[in-house]
């Protein structure tokens, strides 16, 4: 551990030097400052240990300190430290044929990125070029859902339909609409599995006002979840698919939070019965935050449009560092991992077994609502339950002070929604111990004194 000397000049280096994301600059207030980690823990520089209750940023699947991992990117590395993608080399092949493995439905081709955003800003431009390709230049715009995050780039950026996000970013990029969520506990249409088929319906209303000539795609997580963990009922995606092939749109599954099992399956639209998306986007739990790597799968029938010898038909995009090659090591190791330790399987049973203790708080006169599937858990905070005003930014921000007070570091769908800053997000890594799971929900339970 370092000295109180030593600590206090890192502070200000910190202060003077780092933008820090998401973090308001307000005097006396000091970030962790995170040295060392080892499975779901991590210790700050004043020798604090803290359960990670946030997976880092959702993306930490498989805790800190896999030697296996890092051992993929070491040797790598040593073998072959950079290859453009305009070529080829053996990780990416491999880590594209894994991905059309795991995703099921048919052949898949994969196109390699840096993060999310940049796996949805590519899923765009396969889009319009590949409608462009079949004969409809016309079918340009995009349909995401209010409460919904797709990414920080210009396109993802207007695909999300955060309002705080966006503030001071605007205007969008052109061609970027917004539709109903499926979040029945604030419905319009009351709290049940009808009103989210009505949000369904209200997408195909919109692509037939839009005219159904003009809309390229609708991309969607399959649980919304840095809008506030919003779960939609069995139905709703099965109904927005068979919406997308009546018109002709493409389907776009953002799978960046809830692929490679957090969900409980090896991705979040496995829930769903009959659902193959047409593109599916990923990233985080792709290489479990050990490097970035962003992936943009296509259904082989899109990608054929790009074949061939036609004017400009060739894919125009390049990604400098997309598929680096110790990425792909290291994500074709995070993949074995999570095959060779059933992660997926042990998800779906610790979440069914310990974590959906989580949802006796809603007995708290402050919790309206506690949603959950997997490892990815909201509790919407509220004033009272009948008029369901969500509680304050002090009153949410007592309960993260009071889980980290106790070692627990867990989260909110902070710079969202004006005024619906109102949801805990938990959303562990994936190889938590049974013991460290139970010390989680002891202690969410403890700072609301249940």
């Amino acid at each position: 551990m370092k000295t109180k000397e030593e600590t206090h000049t890192l502070i200000e280096k910190d202060q003077k030097h780092l933008w820090h994301a998401l973090y308001k600059d307000i005097d006396g207030a000091n970030p962790i400052i995170a040295t060392s980690g080892e499975g779901s823990w991590f210790t700050d520089i004043d020798g604090n240990r803290y359960f990670d209750g946030v997976s880092g940023l959702w993306c930490l699947n498989l805790g800190h300190g896999r030697k296996e991992i890092a051992d993929a990117a070491a040797a790598q590395m040593m073998k072959l430290s950079y290859s453009p993608l305009t070529i080829s080399h053996e990780p990416a092949i491999e880590l594209a044929a894994k991905i059309s493995e795991l995703l099921g439905g048919g052949e898949y081709k994969t196109f390699f990125s840096n993060s999310g955003s940049e796996a949805n800003e590519t899923a765009f431009k396969i889009a319009r070029q590949y409608h462009a390709q079949n004969g409809n230049p016309g079918k340009y715009k995009f349909i995401s859902r209010y409460r919904a995050y797709h990414g920080n780039t210009l396109g993802a950026l207007s695909a999300t339909a955060q309002a705080n996000r966006r503030h001071r970013y605007d205007p969008p990029a052109p061609g970027f609409l917004h539709v109903h969520p499926p979040y029945r506990y604030r419905s319009p249409f009351g709290d049940t599995p009808e009103a989210d088929i009505i949000a369904a319906n209200m997408l195909e209303e919109m692509i037939v006002w839009e005219g159904a000539d003009s809309v390229a795609g609708v991309i969607m997580e399959p649980f919304i979840s840095g809008g506030g963990v919003i779960i939609p009922s069995d139905g709703y995606l099965q109904r927005v698919a068979e919406i997308c092939e009546k018109y002709d749109v493409l389907l776009i599954m953002d799978e960046v939070v809830s692929g490679y099992g957090r969900t409980g399956k090896m991705f979040g639209f496995m829930h769903y019965e009959g659902v193959q998306p047409d593109i599916i986007t990923m990233a985080k739990g792709l290489t479990s935050g050990y490097l970035p790597l962003g992936a943009t799968a296509v259904k082989a029938e899109i990608y054929e449009s790009f074949k061939g010898s036609g004017h400009n038909n060739q894919f125009r995009h390049v990604s400098t560092y997309g598929g680096h090659p110790a990425s792909c090591a290291v994500a074709l190791k995070n993949i074995e991992i999570i095959e060779r330790e059933n992660i997926v399987a042990k998800v779906d049973y610790q979440s069914n077994e310990i974590l959906s203790e989580l949802r006796t708080l809603v007995d708290h006169a402050n919790v309206g609502d506690v949603r959950g599937v997997g490892f990815l858990y909201g509790i919407e905070l509220v004033e009272d339950k009948v008029t369901k005003v969500p509680s304050s930014d002090a009153f949410v921000g007592s309960i993260i002070a009071a889980c980290k007070q106790k070692g627990v570091i867990i989260g909110k769908n902070g710079d969202t929604i004006p005024g619906f800053s109102n949801v805990l997000i938990i959303a562990p890594p994936l190889s938590s111990t049974e013991d460290d799971l139970t010390f989680l929900v002891d202690t969410v339970k403890a700072a609301f004194g249940m």
